[in-house]
């Protein structure tokens, strides 16, 4: 077992943030096969896959949010989730005003 790592402010400086076209989202629906339908900051309601390398290391759960990449084709419908913020990093997202989002 062991102890768990203690985290910092430092931890912070790490985390993702939206590039380019990403946006902010809320996962609101489970529809199995890897596949969330996420309210995103943006407006859209989008039907987004897990990439495969998160698939097998993260949980998602209703009210997680997450980080969306829409596709460049169908980018209002469809996305792709490749992050999943914790709640300590969801509680700063929202006190630095990245966060406008409510589930």
């Amino acid at each position: 077992m062991g102890r768990r790592k203690i985290r910092t402010e430092q931890d912070f400086s790490k985390m993702m943030l939206p590039v380019g076209s990403d946006v902010f989202g809320i996962a609101t629906k489970m529809l199995g096969y890897g596949r969330i339908m996420v309210k995103c900051q943006d407006g859209h309601i989008r039907l987004c896959r897990i990439r495969g390398k998160m698939k097998r290391r993260n949980w998602i759960r209703l009210g997680d949010v997450v980080l969306v990449s829409p596709w460049d084709f169908q980018s209002d419908t469809k996305g792709d989730i490749f992050w999943r913020y914790r709640r300590n990093q969801m509680d700063w997202l929202r006190r630095k005003g990245h966060l406008t989002i409510e589930g």
